[in-house]
């Protein structure tokens, strides 16, 4: 091995990554610098062999050379490897070898693989295969992104078929970023060890399976295990989808299109809003059986939204495995053939069918991890598998623990606590903005509200809606109450007397301080919970209505489609500008921005005193913070290596859930007490995260390592 590939830093850029990648220049099929005396695994061999190694298949052969540039070579005939061995000075077994030597020397061939891969998907071009791989991977992150949106739009309706709590409402809201945050860590180390597409196809299938199954149960418990197992498997998406591409991406290329790539999360956004908009307030569509079985329009929703992980779990099926992951595992053969075909794909697209694929052997690292190897023979089924999960679960482990050694410990940190600021205000904001929008409308709503005192009513039947009512210090007798409905009413310090009500439904209505004598209650949903400090004398309830029979259209909150629709809309300018300017300015500068601009908005909400004004800063909001998102994804990708990536990645992606856990909880339970709470948090933790963030490394120069 050439002594100036000894002691580098992992990432290189500027005039050092120039300097090292012209030392990979094309001849005659080979890269320079590369003798045949290192004794690593590689596709071809020296000239002297190619007669008994070259295939047949590989198009550009010419008849006047034995092997035309570019030939793939295959692999090396047995005898000749043999005989190069004869040649060389004898060498220490790898297994006699300090396991210390042996990782030094894999990173010196991970250098050398990084810049000869860069020059190889160069040459590969930018062209149809990176398109057709950038809309099946924008789906797969399209459905994350419907995933976040689900349970928020179905929950008003969901309550009147599961007669839900408070409680109960902000666990099925919590569930689903638990299910992410653990599917990001688990699903994102398997991926450095199983493949990308593999992981990913695993990932997307148990989200389709269990979001399909969710819109038919019907117990709140079976419901709620449905959704956090849908989002453990797309909690995996978004740390594999980035990986995947970034290894078919040249360095020129990267930043912008993983940017492009981001904006498949608000299409997500805009599909769940849309379709919700379009199909929850159909109450009626669907269909029940008996008493027990109900499906209706809010099922019919969580249906459709499962369609983009269908969708994109098919067309990966069509996807190669990335040939980065192949190369890191030993896999050279099959790396060679798939980027082969990006560029013959990309090639054909542009018309130039002739050009020769000129890459004859690719740099293949050390392998020296340890595979267990266990025959048909040894124990039982189960103990095999057993073998080989907790061997593989310990590789995803010793994976974790890379991330946290000395080489990356101060990115590692740094990024933890950006990813982490960033969450906790943006999704704190996100879920605050509507609960504040709510919180307004029931403030006007209250301020409406009719008084009613000492009335006497008798021989009246009311068969008409009463809403937004107090009754205080009533008389009501042989007064019949039938087929009604009751909203935010309640009756204070009155007297029923030989009342009958039948098939009444109510919505925040109660009875408190009354006197209720010898009165019936026919297939009613006033429960004992609903009567506060009454009395009760010789009344009697019969059938009482089971579950909750809620209708009121007013329930299916328009406003709350729309504000997401247009939250989610608002971050369109912010993707393009952020895609345009991600590779010119660089990741740095565009996280600490973006940040900063962000914290400037939150403070602006201190002016927002109604309806309009949040949406808009909302909306402001959302557009300048989506810039910090894509650079946080495309420097995460860029800071590790190949083998490391997708674990890196979902660790700090399970970290950002959980940022987005402790900001729905800290953010919503400051509604209706002060905004200056919430405010202040955000807007610190978005100043503290942004300037952190100028001390990361700048990558928009380095080769993927």
């Amino acid at each position: 091995m050439e002594d100036r590939y000894k002691n580098t830093n992992l990432y290189q850029g500027g005039r050092e990554a120039n300097q090292v990648s012209d030392d990979y220049r094309y001849q005659d099929g080979n890269y320079e610098g590369y003798a045949p005396n290192d004794g690593y695994y590689r596709g071809g061999d020296e000239p002297a062999q190619e007669e008994d190694a070259q295939s047949d298949v590989t198009e550009g052969h010419d008849e006047d050379d034995e092997v035309y540039e570019g030939e793939y070579q295959g692999i090396p005939h047995p005898d000749d490897i043999k005989e190069k061995q004869k040649k060389r000075a004898p060498a220490v077994a790898d297994e006699y070898r300090d396991r210390a030597d042996l990782m030094a020397e894999r990173m010196e061939d991970e250098e050398q693989l990084a810049h000869q891969y860069e020059n190889i998907i160069e040459e590969c071009g930018h062209g149809r295969f990176q398109w057709t791989l950038f809309f099946v991977l924008g789906l797969a992150l399209m459905a994350d992104g419907v995933e976040v949106f689900v349970v928020g739009f179905v929950l008003p309706s969901a309550e009147k078929d599961m007669c839900l709590s408070s409680s109960n409402k902000g666990m099925l809201g919590l569930i689903v970023y638990l299910g992410m945050m653990a599917g990001a860590v688990v699903l994102g180390g398997l991926a450095d060890k199983l493949g990308r597409k593999k992981c990913l196809t695993i990932s997307l299938a148990i989200n389709a399976a269990f979001a399909f199954l969710s819109s038919f149960v019907q117990g709140y418990g079976f419901f709620l295990f449905c959704r956090l197992i849908s989002g453990l498997g797309i909690g995996g998406t978004l740390p594999i989808v980035f990986a995947y591409f970034s290894e078919f991406l040249s360095r020129e290329k990267r930043g912008e299109h993983l940017s492009w790539l981001c904006m498949f999360w608000m299409i997500g956004g805009i599909f769940a809003s849309a379709m919700a908009w379009s199909i929850i307030p159909h109450y009626g569509w669907g269909f029940s059986m008996g008493t027990q079985y109900h499906f209706h329009s809010w099922r019919v929703f969580v249906l459709v939204c499962s369609l983009p992980c269908v969708a994109s779990l098919v067309a990966l099926k069509f996807m190669p495995e990335s040939p980065r992951f192949l190369l890191e595992i030993g896999k050279h053969d099959e790396a060679w053939m798939i980027l082969k075909q990006v560029h013959d794909t990309n090639m054909r697209a542009k018309g130039e069918p002739e050009r020769v694929f000129t890459v004859s052997y690719i740099k293949t690292p050390k392998q020296v991890d340890e595979f267990i190897e266990i025959q048909s023979s040894t124990g039982t089924w189960y103990q095999r598998w057993l073998v080989r999960i907790t061997t593989t679960f310990k590789q995803v482990w010793d994976n974790v623990l890379y991330c946290l050694t000395a080489q990356y410990r101060m990115n590692t940190l740094m990024l933890a606590v950006v990813w982490f600021t960033m969450a906790l205000s943006y999704y704190g904001l996100i879920v605050w903005f509507p609960d504040m929008i709510r919180y307004l409308q029931e403030e006007a709503y209250e301020s409406r509200v009719k008084i009613f005192d000492e009335e006497e009513v008798s021989h009246f039947t009311f068969n008409f809606t009463l809403e937004n009512q107090i009754h205080r210090n009533g008389e009501y007798r042989n007064d019949k109450f039938i087929g009604m409905k009751f909203k935010e009413v309640r009756f204070e310090d009155s007297l029923f007397e030989e009342c009958y009500f039948e098939d009444v439904t109510s919505s925040e209505t109660f009875f408190e301080n009354c006197t209720i004598i010898s009165t019936v209650f026919y297939n009613t949903d006033l429960y004992e919970h609903k009567f506060i400090n009454c009395r009760l004398i010789n009344s009697t309830f019969l059938k009482e209505k089971e579950g909750c029979h809620l209708d009121f259209e007013e329930d299916n909150d328009f406003l709350i489609y729309l504000v997401s629709f247009l939250g989610s809309l608002s971050v369109l300018p912010g993707n393009i500008i952020s895609a345009l300017l991600m590779d010119k300015i660089g990741r740095i500068k565009m996280i600490g921005g973006s940040m900063l601009i962000s914290a400037v908005c939150c403070f602006f909400l201190f002016f927002g005193n109604s309806e309009s004004a949040m949406i808009g800063w909302q909306c402001l909001f959302c557009g300048a913070s989506i810039a910090a998102w894509n650079a946080l994804d495309v420097i995460t990708v860029e800071l590790y290596p190949t083998d490391k990536r997708a674990t890196a990645f979902g660790i700090l992606n399970g970290l950002c859930k959980f940022g987005a856990i402790l900001g729905n909880s800290i953010f919503a339970s400051f509604v209706g007490i002060t905004k200056v709470v919430p405010i202040l948090l955000a807007s610190s933790a978005l100043v503290g995260g942004g300037l952190l963030a100028l001390r990361l490394p700048e990558t928009r120069e380095q080769v993927l390592m």
